[in-house]
């Protein structure tokens, strides 16, 4: 009866620990939340870009799951300050999107820097829930717009969206406020 004590007793005081302290959160916990998520948006690669998608989905009240491969970047520890899990792995193992309950969510973002990698993970994605929106960033715009129009992807070049503003600022045009929605096959409008 007293070692049974010491147990529970320990197994209580390691679960007060997860919940209430958020840097001994492990991958686990993360997992856990994440598997909690229904008709969610998954987030892949948490650098600038992913940082400020992320930020912007908190702020229209969107549930999200990260899926990073580098745990110890700045930006993870400010995402999970806004009590979002992310899922440090490797967003191209079948495992990683499983563990962002990849089967519930609605919409998978790729946003890392690397196109082939986005490419992977959203084919592995789509055979996983074929049912998934997938809105995908590449530097290459022909490739974008192939892949829009044989996937049916929402593939976004940064460089070409930015281009506009940028050419409107230095003409003097008032691009502070800017909206701009996509269209209903992928096209940026």
């Amino acid at each position: 009866p007293i070692v049974g004590i010491v147990i529970l007793a320990q197994g209580l005081a390691d679960f007060g620990s997860l919940l209430f302290n958020r840097r001994a959160r492990s991958k686990e916990w993360e997992m856990a939340i994440a598997s909690t998520l229904n008709n969610h948006i998954i987030l892949i690669g948490l650098g600038h870009l992913g940082y400020r998608i992320v930020q912007q989905l908190h702020e229209m009240g969107e549930n999200v799951a990260v899926v990073e491969i580098n745990s110890a970047s700045d930006t993870v520890a400010a995402v999970r300050a806004l009590n979002i899990p992310v899922i440090a792995d490797d967003a191209t193992r079948p495992s990683a999107l499983e563990a962002a309950n990849i089967r519930e969510a609605r919409t998978i973002i790729l946003a890392s820097q690397h196109d082939a990698m986005n490419l992977q993970i959203a084919l592995r994605a789509r055979s996983l829930n074929p049912k998934i929106q997938v809105v995908i960033r590449l530097f290459d715009e022909d490739f974008a717009r192939s892949l829009q129009e044989q996937f049916g992807f929402i593939a976004l070049s940064a460089t070409e969206m930015a281009a506009p503003v940028f050419a409107a600022a230095a003409a003097g045009a008032d691009v502070v406020g800017v909206n701009c929605s996509v269209g209903p096959h992928g096209v940026l409008e």
